[in-house]
């Protein structure tokens, strides 16, 4: 199912949660709503949900104007944060629910929902568990119900509300990888909610970064990681630096010191030079980025180091292999492997 979403507006009280937002999502694609706090990821995940209604703009379903159907009428799968489990239904009676109130006509028969039941909960590997009840349950295994349920009723749509936002890190790593497989099983155009960076990253076939109720990149995860198109985006995603720096003749300068960086085809003026810490390379002559080390952690396999650079108290942090005999004060020469330019 393809859903358009057409120039939406949502305000509460007069404030513009969603700002004139246009969005398409491709049939049986999992695309991912990321952003901060109050960016309108959650009030766009209602709104093509049936939850909420837009001010202005309208949502599609496939060639269907959706924008004033209710949940019901979209059949929409929800899952949410809190699972939103009945407490006081089994594993089986709370994947069943939503076949059971169905209306009398399109109700499937009492077999017929218990077989489609028990098959869904092999799909989410809690076969067995059919007669527990929610608190027997992990918060893994109780999420994997909550998806059971919505896949239940077989919807157009799957969405997903900070899914795994109540779960330790070790728990979601594990459900992001199971989420990815049962979606590429089923094949249910798939929209979540995060605001967890590296989730989006590994599970999405799209990112939709968001801020201030509007969108700022959409695009696969190497293009938005590899490619930021603003500055918001580049800090969002992933760990950055950047230096005030100018450029001069198609060449970026900090200060007097030319970087070895062609910025051919940019107008000079004052820009704002952004890189990641692991996409430099170290070098011993030439035109280079160089700083004094004013401190260094560890990351996973690596060392990042916080160099000083200039006289200005301009820092940036670059990754270097974790037996570097840099010390404090050492001064490293370095330059961006991969980089952009932003007006200042």
């Amino acid at each position: 199912m393809e859903i358009r979403v057409e120039n939406v507006i949502k305000e509460f009280s007069r404030y513009p949660a969603l700002d004139n937002v246009s969005l398409g999502v491709r049939s049986g694609e999992l695309i991912a709503l990321l952003g901060p706090s109050g960016s309108g990821k959650t009030t766009l995940l209602r709104l093509i949900a049936g939850l909420e209604n837009p001010t202005a703009g309208r949502i599609f379903f496939g060639e269907e104007d959706a924008s004033q159907k209710t949940v019901q009428e979209r059949n929409v799968g929800f899952v949410f944060q809190a699972y939103a489990l009945f407490r006081n239904m089994t594993v089986l009676e709370n994947v069943s629910f939503g076949l059971k109130v169905r209306p009398r006509a399109t109700r499937p028969p009492k077999s017929e929902i218990r077989r489609r039941a028990l098959e869904l909960l092999d799909l989410v590997q809690l076969n067995g568990l059919e007669k527990r009840y929610p608190q027997q349950l992990s918060g893994g295994q109780r999420q994997r119900v909550a998806l059971a349920r919505a896949l239940a009723i077989e919807p157009r749509v799957l969405l997903l509300d900070e899914p795994f936002g109540a779960l330790d890190a070790q728990v979601r790593k594990e459900l992001r990888k199971w989420l990815r497989e049962i979606h590429d099983r089923t094949g249910h155009t798939t929209v979540f909610v995060t605001h967890d960076q590296e989730e989006a990253l590994e599970l999405a076939d799209r990112l939709v970064v968001m801020s201030r109720g509007k969108i700022e990149q959409v695009g696969t995860p190497d293009e938005v990681y590899d490619k930021p198109n603003s500055p918001f985006v580049f800090d969002f995603i992933g760990e950055s630096s950047a230096l005030p720096v100018t450029v001069q003749g198609g060449e970026v300068w900090l200060g007097d010191r030319a970087l070895g960086l062609r910025a051919e085809g940019t107008a000079p003026g004052s820009y704002r030079l952004y890189f990641r810490p692991h996409d430099v390379d170290l070098v011993d002559d030439g035109p280079a980025l160089v700083g004094v080390v004013a401190g260094a952690r560890r990351v996973a396999g690596l060392r990042r180091v916080e160099l000083e650079i200039g006289g200005d108290g301009a820092r940036a942090e670059i990754d270097l292999p974790h037996d570097h005999p840099a010390g404090e004060r050492t001064r490293i020469a370095f330059r961006p492997r991969l980089w952009s330019l932003f007006p200042a």
